[in-house]
């Protein structure tokens, strides 16, 4: 929900206003689907990277403004929390040397902010959660200074009408209670983007929801909240509980929350809107001119800029996106389970095990999905984020198998076939899914390193402290997490 909005408060009439609106666009894009009017020639592939902002003891800096106004590009971005940025990474094809190229543009993107970012005495962190990060470092006050955070902050705090509890069980218990969704600020991911065509994407939304628990699971990187060991991916728990616009009542009555696994495998990209329009109400019920009926019969692209904002306030992990790009609609499967770091390496690493596994599991002569309950791959996103590499995974043909086992056996071979038929090059294809290998073959995920060094370092906030400034150190080396040194 990139979008920025007004300091507004809404009426009845507003609200009204918007769903009609907001209907009359799922209508249209119904139409649209019909009609095959969207581009999918090219299947292009971007990134979105949320980062924290550290001061020089590695503490968070509350400087996102200052880190922006040095840094002065169009494809930075301010993020909910005083001590998040975002970098909008240009979507780009994969074949030949397109990861080698990825790999170098976020490289150069990331060097050039931290030089600008450190002349105001801040520095960019690729993580999860940041280790240091406390519970008085997310407070209403610690939001960013957009109005869109204020506003959406406002109206969960409404639809709940109570504090926020956060509970997560772990190594150790946090039971706490939040007066702002700035918790969420303390989730950075990375966001991985696919177009694909109308007619595809039901396979690729669901292989994307199978392979979730297995991406999670080597690619930890959270395992600290608030000076607390929890899970290895706190990050997937933090983020569900930080947006529930649900007080116990309504979750008890089985009402749906706003950041979502899903609950069955789909056949068209619109059983996703139309569960959208149908479960959630309106968050932010701001509306525009355009008429999308009378542009679309007017031979036209309609932004159908209601939907598009209703959409971005549902946090699907896999979430479907609708976007115009030169005059001509598109679709867009975001992958939104990783986190972010530890290294722009282990980032290309994990994009590429991504992508190589969706260019092939979604045309399976006997999809996985047909194989496996919906349950079974939410269960493997769960147990993913809580244990990191030592899940138990379920894959059809082979039962419940540890998430190396699986990742080792099973699916590196099929992302290796993948990155292939993609037509990558096999030098960067060998070097991308041989980090994924050697994560799986060590254990040591960016999670894993984070605990050892922290209990070796006396596991207090010091210890934290001192473990996030060698993380940068490394981070900084561009070396892939698990050749780092405990």
């Amino acid at each position: 929900m990139g979008r920025d909005v007004p300091s507004v408060s809404f009426t009845r009439e507003d609200r009204r206003r918007y769903r009609e609106k907001v209907k009359l666009s799922l209508e249209i894009l119904a139409e649209m689907l019909r009609g095959s009017r969207f581009e999918f020639e090219r299947p292009l592939m971007g990134m979105e990277i949320e980062l924290n902002l550290v001061d020089a003891r590695g503490e968070p800096a509350m400087k996102n403004a200052e880190v922006l106004a040095a840094i002065a590009e169009p494809d930075w971005a301010t993020e909910l929390g005083q001590f998040n940025v975002e970098i909008n990474v240009p979507p780009q094809v994969l074949s030949g040397d397109g990861s080698r190229l990825l790999e170098e543009s976020v490289r150069r993107r990331l060097n050039r902010g931290q030089e600008r970012a450190a002349r105001v005495g801040g520095q960019l962190m690729l993580v999860g959660i940041l280790p240091t990060l406390r519970e008085s470092d997310v407070s209403e006050g610690t939001l960013s200074a957009n109005p869109r955070y204020k506003l959406l902050n406002e109206q969960i705090f409404a639809a709940r009408g109570e504090d926020l509890h956060l509970h997560i069980e772990g190594v150790d218990v946090l039971d706490t209670y939040a007066d702002s969704i700035t918790p969420e600020a303390a989730c950075t991911s990375v966001q991985l983007h696919l177009q694909v065509s109308p007619e595809k994407f039901a396979d690729h939304w669901n292989a994307a929801q199978v392979i979730a628990g297995p991406q999670v699971a080597v690619a930890a990187n959270s395992p600290f909240l608030f000076g607390k060991e929890l899970w290895r991916e706190t990050r997937i728990s933090l983020f569900e509980q930080a947006t529930d616009t649900r007080p116990e009542e309504l979750k008890a009555q089985g009402v749906r929350p706003r950041v979502w696994f899903g609950e069955r495998w789909i056949t068209s990209v619109f059983d996703l809107f139309e569960e959208n329009v149908r479960y959630f109400p309106a968050l932010l019920p701001l509306c525009e001119e355009e008429d999308p009926r009378q542009v679309l019969d007017g031979g036209g692209v309609p932004g159908l800029h209601e939907l598009r904002l209703h959409n971005g306030t549902v946090y699907r992990w896999n979430r479907p996106v609708y976007d115009v790009a030169g005059g001509v609609p598109h679709l867009r499967v975001e992958n939104r389970v990783l986190p972010a770091g530890p290294t722009v390496a282990d980032i290309a690493a994990n994009a590429a095990f991504y992508y190589g596994l969706m260019r092939v599991l979604p045309s399976a002569e006997r999809p996985v999905w047909t194989r496996m309950s919906f349950a079974a791959a939410e269960d493997n996103l769960r147990n993913a984020a809580r244990y990191g590499l030592d899940a138990r995974l379920y894959w059809p043909g082979l039962g419940e198998v540890p998430a190396a086992e699986l990742i080792l056996r099973r699916l590196l071979p099929l992302a290796y076939h993948g990155l292939d038929l993609w037509e990558v090059d096999p030098v960067q294809r060998d070097r991308l899914l041989g980090i994924i290998e050697r994560r799986c073959v060590t254990g040591r995920t960016g999670a894993d390193w984070q605990v050892r060094t922290a209990r070796a370092l006396g596991g207090d906030h010091e210890a934290l402290r001192r473990m996030t400034l060698r993380y940068l150190d490394h981070m900084h080396t561009n070396e892939p997490v698990h050749l780092w040194s405990v």
